[in-house]
């Protein structure tokens, strides 16, 4: 299904559906795409919400995991949005984490799925060489446990972005400002309820890490999704949605009763 982005201001966003607010994060290389099964499965009972996060339009010298919080920021007081239910993949789960740790009142719950904060294994250690289709292929086949979710779409994608100067330079840059920091000290004050699902074979934020993240936060619900990478949502959308759905309706439903 294709979803048709609204434009206000510096926002770019999907709006579907009506209900509590469910706010998705994609990743360094995230699109739409990435949750079209997800967006599809809750819209019809939460208002499903998804900012393009402005990864490539950032002052060079103010792009980092910090500033795309304070654009979540500035996204959701545009909209008014309170009891937010806040999800993010990789990076995205990032930048919902220091979210967070500065705006904890606005958050209702936090869903994180292979989310970097504390160790992520970037392109398997080397970043893709700009002039070679197939190398980029094999790095990007990092992400998934079935390598058929590879499709020459997403490679013409890739390939188009670290062919920018200028995004190649910003991604590098995020990437610098993930790995810098690191949220070790900061997770175990968080409040609100956090669900963990993780794929068992994700090789960019292994099974250590979901551990950790599980290990720091205290109140904290770890699911595990076999054959699968970094981007559950992705490959295994309905056990995905299927664990979130549940999760969301008894944490919500305590809440309420």
């Amino acid at each position: 299904m294709q979803y048709s982005l609204k434009e206000k201001g510096e926002f770019k966003y999907i709006d579907v559906g009506v209900g509590p607010p469910l706010v998705f994060l994609h990743g360094l290389f995230g699109a739409l795409s990435n949750f079209e099964g997800p967006i599809a499965h809750f819209g019809g009972r939460y208002r499903v919400l998804m900012p393009m996060l402005p990864l490539y339009t950032l002052p060079m010298l103010n792009t980092n995991v910090p500033a795309l919080a304070d654009f979540l920021e500035r996204f959701l007081v545009h909209l008014g949005l309170s009891e937010v239910n806040l999800l993010g993949n990789s990076l995205g789960g990032h930048v919902a984490l220091v979210y967070c740790t500065r705006h904890a009142q606005r958050i209702r719950t936090l869903i994180l799925t292979g989310s970097s904060g504390l160790y992520e294994n970037a392109f398997g250690g080397g970043f893709p060489r700009r002039e070679d289709k197939e190398f980029l292929r094999q790095r990007i086949a990092l992400t998934f446990h079935d390598p058929r979710h590879v499709t020459d779409e997403l490679v013409e994608e890739c390939y188009e972005t670290v062919n920018d100067k200028g995004k190649l330079i910003r991604i590098l840059s995020l990437a610098k400002s993930a790995i810098r920091h690191n949220m070790a000290k900061d997770l175990p004050n968080l409040k609100m309820p956090v669900c963990l699902v993780w794929g068992k074979q994700d090789t960019i934020t292994p099974p250590q890490v979901a551990e950790e993240f599980h290990s720091l936060i205290p109140h904290s619900e770890l699911y595990w999704i076999d054959n699968c990478g970094h981007a559950a949502m992705m490959e295994h959308p309905d056990a995905f949605n299927a664990i979130v759905d549940a999760w969301l309706a008894k944490t919500l439903g305590k809440a309420q009763g």
